[in-house]
């Protein structure tokens, strides 16, 4: 959410525009006004407020349709819509809520229920941007775990474990591109081990490959 927030005026009489804009921009607030129900759909769309306050009564599109098109609009994130009217009946203030709004103003505006609603929508409108950042946060990070999990899996295939997952922790996986290198390879093998470890008891066996790695260590090492 925007600071100061910006809250979007529509009504089709200037007077009530001019009010409330004078009222909520003493206040800090950023105003952006409308007149009827086309021009609120065009400068939410330009504007992307952070709260709505919307007349019902309007010519081309009412506050109820206008309201409704808004809720369905799911590219366009959360605005809390209070609706501002002089239909103050039980009925009334039902179909507005049922059509989406989030709360309801009657008219005449009293100052302080304006200013209390205002702050309450957007104490809501901030926790909800808040949390839905939280959410993305998360998601980013799950998307690149899985996708790390992914790379050390098709490393494993070649590699062993703790040399794949200390290739993708680095995050340089220029190592596993092709190239060519000069390298030495060296085979070494014990004639008749075989037969030697199929007989020997474990303590010999171990004994000798000890002594064996203790004197060809050192020249591999050296050399």
């Amino acid at each position: 959410m925007r600071d100061p927030a910006r809250i979007l005026v529509v009504d089709d009489v200037a007077d009530n525009v001019e009010i409330l804009r004078m009222r909520l921009s003493a206040l800090g607030y950023e105003v952006v006004e409308a007149t009827d129900g086309e021009q609120a759909l065009a400068k939410v769309a330009e504007t992307l407020p952070d709260l709505i306050l919307l007349d019902i009564m309007m010519p081309k599109i009412d506050g109820l349709e206008v309201v409704r098109r808004l809720k369905a609009d799911k590219s366009l994130p959360f605005m809390p819509v209070v609706l501002v009217t002089a239909k103050a009946t039980p009925k009334d203030v039902v179909a507005g809520l049922d059509a989406g709004g989030d709360d309801y103003l009657t008219k005449p505006i009293d100052h302080g229920a304006l200013v209390a609603r205002v702050r309450a929508m957007l104490r809501i409108k901030a926790l909800h941007d808040e949390v839905q950042a939280l959410n993305q946060r998360l998601e980013a990070k799950v998307t690149a775990q899985v996708e790390e999990l992914e790379r050390v899996g098709r490393l494993r295939r070649f590699l062993a474990p703790q040399l794949a997952q200390a290739v993708v922790s680095s995050g340089d996986e220029k190592a596993l591109e092709t190239h060519r290198r000069e390298i030495a390879a060296m085979f070494c093998d014990l004639r008749g081990f075989t037969s030697f470890a199929e007989t020997a008891e474990p303590e010999d066996i171990m004994s000798l490959l000890a002594e064996y790695h203790g004197a060809v260590g050192p020249l591999i090492r050296k050399h």
